[in-house]
């Protein structure tokens, strides 16, 4: 995909992302890997109204060359570009499910999302819980360095979903399974659930080989 075409992509996906109240306001931030370096969404942008030629571009050392000044969470996005070599997306959302269930005391740490639905365990897998860190703190990216190569997907305490993707479609696809396993979640605490069991959840990572 061209460098424009990748534009133009992040474009598109921030505003319908927007549109569908999956990021409100100046929220959240996307980036994707260029052969050459990394696009990322500017500081204090709204997803809704990107403009392409003032998307931040950044060279392969993380430098900013060009464009508006990039979103502050440049080093989450990192933490997922250094240990993820396929990822050529990362997408940070504060959708409202997702982030309430960042905000639960109670959650498992080691996987936040329980395993409601055969696409989440396809699509997003385990999600682990990030502790808080202010955002755009350094300190977050030994958090994310830690987890990113074993998980695509994490959630951010009391902040929100993060999911790195082989291209920005399939990261968007993904944080959006996350944010409706979230919602289902949610509507279904205390209630009796049925979880997927540990023969479905290895037949489904055998058949479908989340990377």
């Amino acid at each position: 995909m061209s460098e424009q075409a990748v534009r133009d992509n992040l474009v598109k996906w921030g505003k319908s992302l927007f549109e569908r109240g999956l990021t409100a306001g100046s929220s959240g931030n996307m980036s994707a890997r260029l052969d050459d370096g990394f696009l990322f969404t500017p500081t204090n942008s709204c997803l809704g109204f990107l403009d392409a030629d003032r998307l931040s571009k950044l060279d392969a050392s993380g430098k900013h060359v060009s464009g508006d000044a990039p979103t502050k969470e440049l080093p989450l996005h990192f933490g997922f570009y250094d240990q993820r070599p396929a990822a050529r997306a990362v997408v940070h959302l504060h959708s409202t499910y997702a982030t309430a269930l960042s905000c639960l005391s109670d959650i498992d740490p080691a996987d936040a999302i329980p395993p409601i639905t055969p696409y989440v365990v396809m699509r997003v897998g385990q999600v682990p819980v990030v502790p808080y860190t202010r955002p755009g703190s350094e300190a977050v990216k030994p958090l994310i360095d830690a987890l990113a190569a074993r998980h695509p997907a994490v959630l951010l305490q009391n902040h929100g979903p993060v999911v790195a993707g082989a291209s920005l479609d399939a990261a968007v696809f993904a944080i959006e399974e996350l944010e409706e396993a979230a919602k289902l979640a949610i509507i279904l605490r205390g209630m009796s659930v049925r979880h997927l069991d540990a023969g479905a959840i290895a037949e489904l990572n055998q058949h479908f080989k989340l990377k």
